[in-house]
């Protein structure tokens, strides 16, 4: 392995590490496994790039690799999907009152809440869609499902969602 491929490799993962995590915290709810998977999505990445296996779109091979692994995660532990809300202190504003932060922790925990409710092709594709700024094209190429049909799963995963926050309020 050339120094000129792991640099290449480094922005590889420089550019998706947050991404990954970001989509596998959202899946798994936990800070510490999320962290566990990533490390192994990007150690099998690793390993791929160095057999030189044609990786065309880094990307999609990087969450095609942490969806498998998410998959893999609960199969092998019997786990049922918990949702926990100990990171929203990460993701609010430090300048928030203590009344605007519970608000903004009950309204995280109502979205992930929902989220999980929803059929795991419909999870995907609204992570990739809203949280990760992927276009409907390359979502998928991800699922390997027509332009279309991806376009079709965000309308009505975002629907189902709705019905989902509308039912417990």
């Amino acid at each position: 392995m050339t120094d000129n491929e792991r640099e290449q490799f480094s922005r590889i993962y420089d550019q998706y590490i947050e991404k990954i995590y970001r989509f596998v915290y959202l899946k798994v709810s936990s800070q510490e496994v999320a962290e566990d998977v990533t490390s192994q999505v990007f150690l099998k990445g690793w390993e791929a790039y160095q057999k030189k296996a044609d990786i065309k779109n880094p990307g999609a091979f990087l969450y095609q690799i942490a969806r498998n692994m998410v998959v893999d995660h609960y199969r092998e532990k019997g786990r049922s999907k918990i949702i926990s809300i100990e990171q929203v202190g990460s993701v609010s504003d430090p300048n928030m009152d203590i009344h605007q932060k519970a608000v903004l922790h009950a309204d995280i925990d109502k979205i992930k809440g929902a989220i999980q409710d929803l059929k795991e092709d419909y999870q995907d594709v609204l992570i990739w869609y809203y949280l990760e700024d992927m276009p409907a094209d390359q979502i998928a190429q991800l699922v390997g499902k027509p332009t279309g049909t991806v376009r079709v799963m965000i309308h009505r995963g975002l629907q189902m969602l709705k019905d989902i926050l509308v039912q417990e309020s």
